[in-house]
């Protein structure tokens, strides 16, 4: 006699992403099959059990974002309204304002995150998921918290006559500004200072500084110079906003980032006599 049962169970993978949690449950299927012998040849009887696991692709939600329009057209930039853009050669870059913008540069963000690793199993759903969590953080952080401001830089493809895009097709780069206070005792970004029981925030004008992150282009539109006008963008709607000082952190084992940043004025700041919080990355800061 045979018997065959199936339970389900569910995992959850947390991913570190810097300050970011990225929270993943994935379903799996773990069939057990049983198989019993009956011996009659005493009142004993003889059991062996075979337990086989599995796994299935993660179930992923294919709904797309409410509201969302991945087929909208790309409006003329005059609809937008912006004075604070910057054009180069045939791109435009500018503070993102559609939520179709913000998903693309969500799905720029995921593309990036997993491209050295296109073969693994089931790398569309990661991709999808991370993009779904990166859509929602980029809107939550660009509302701003304590006094605090984010801002979501896109490069889009200029406008063309007798040639209509999507929102999804005309955006190529992205990255993020934020302009933040430093702790108390902090003298620059990421520095391990004293434990105290509240930690507070010095909202004095000159305690304020700006952080670029999450600086990512198409792969099909690299080596055109859209990373470092970002960057030089970002700089100076820093500047407008009443901020000299402008950081980045770059991983030492990254030397192309570490040479894009330092061609675009960025210099490595010497924290040896301080303790930092990561000492994976380096920090560099914009210096004219």
């Amino acid at each position: 006699m045979s018997t065959i049962s199936i339970h389900r169970t569910e995992t959850l993978r947390i991913t570190h992403a810097r300050s970011r949690i990225f929270r993943q449950r994935y379903r799996r299927t773990i069939p057990l099959w049983k198989l019993t012998i009956n011996s009659r040849s005493s009142d004993t009887s003889k059991k062996e059990e075979l337990s086989v696991q599995i796994s299935i692709p993660p179930q992923v939600d294919q709904s797309r974002p409410e509201g969302l329009r991945f087929d909208r057209l790309q409006p003329p930039e005059p609809e937008f309204g912006h004075e604070d853009r910057f054009e180069f050669g045939k791109f435009v870059a500018r503070e993102a304002m559609l939520d179709e913008e913000y998903w693309t540069a969500a799905w720029l963000r995921a593309e990036s995150h997993w491209e050295d690793r296109s073969n693994e199993r089931y790398v569309d759903n990661y991709k999808r998921k991370f993009a779904e969590q990166e859509f929602n953080a980029i809107k939550r952080r660009c509302k701003g918290m304590q006094g605090q401001k984010c801002s979501c830089i896109v490069a889009v493809k200029k406008e063309e006559k007798h040639i209509k895009r999507s929102v999804i097709k005309s955006v190529v780069g992205t990255l993020d500004l934020s302009i933040r206070y430093f702790l108390q005792g902090e003298t620059f970004p990421g520095e391990k200072v004293k434990s105290q029981l509240f930690c507070s925030i010095n909202q004095e004008g000159s305690n304020r500084y700006g952080y670029i992150a999450n600086l990512c282009v198409a792969k099909s539109a690299r080596r055109q110079g859209i990373a470092c006008n970002m960057l030089r963008f970002a700089v100076e709607s820093a500047r407008l906003s009443g901020v000299e000082q402008v950081y980045v952190h770059v991983h030492k084992n990254n030397s192309v980032a570490q040479e894009l940043y330092q061609k675009t004025g960025f210099k490595i700041v010497e924290t040896g006599k301080f303790e930092s919080l990561d000492d994976d990355t380096y920090l560099l800061q914009y210096t004219s």
